[in-house]
């Protein structure tokens, strides 16, 4: 086995002691911090296709999302610039008008900074007009929404009417998702993709930046 794919597999296994101690000799070695990131990054999508497989639980998706913060605290240093100039692209994400509940926005969160995305986390209960803000003022390749209350299909609708309205429908891809989401909420909402698991939402966001 190479010393990627032993960092790949390290990754993928979400192995904290063994993934820092490769990236700690990949750097004395002179490899390029942007490499370790992206063999790290590509360590987290296949995390994330084990977990889809059922071969692994959701503690090792949170667990591999602190490791990759580890990681970045590793690589910071050599990155010049810093981090944040190695993201792919940006996400916005936020659960949407009158829903308070986060988790499943945070593991997303999560899963998309260790796949190497640069995440606006906008919190909860978010009105339509701060996800328009959000993109006016990060630019992001990516808005997600979550919902978990019946209650709010009426927030998803509203908010890609006002992002439409805005005039910036057509500069980002809207995907849903949440235990109240669903394929017919998306259609009749006009999003790009509806994500049933955590998983399926970084895939499409991976995609969209030919990481997947």
């Amino acid at each position: 086995m190479s010393e990627t794919d032993a960092l790949f597999q390290a990754v993928a296994a979400a192995r904290e002691t063994e993934v820092l101690a490769l990236v700690r000799e990949r750097l004395s070695a002179g490899v390029s911090p942007l490499d370790i990131l992206a063999e790290c990054n590509r360590g987290m999508i296949e995390l994330g296709n084990r977990f889809a497989a059922g071969e692994c639980f959701l503690p090792d998706l949170m667990f591999g999302g602190m490791i990759m913060k580890q990681v970045m605290a590793e690589l910071k240093p050599h990155l010049g610039a810093g981090p944040e100039k190695t993201a792919h692209a940006t996400v916005a994400l936020g659960t949407v008008e009158h829903d308070v509940h986060d988790i499943g926005k945070d593991i997303v969160a999560t899963m998309l900074r260790g796949a190497g995305f640069e995440v606006i986390d906008l919190g909860v209960d978010v009105p339509p007009q701060r996800f328009v803000e959000a993109i006016r003022q990060y630019k992001p390749r990516v808005v997600g929404m979550s919902v978990l209350l019946t209650t709010c299909f009426k927030s998803v609708i509203a908010t890609v009417e006002a992002i439409r309205t805005a005039g910036l429908r057509d500069s980002v891809a809207v995907m849903v998702g949440g235990a109240a989401a669903g394929p017919l909420l998306a259609e009749k909402a006009g999003c790009d993709f509806y994500g049933k698991t955590a998983v399926d939402g970084v895939k499409y966001a991976a995609s969209l930046v030919g990481l997947a």
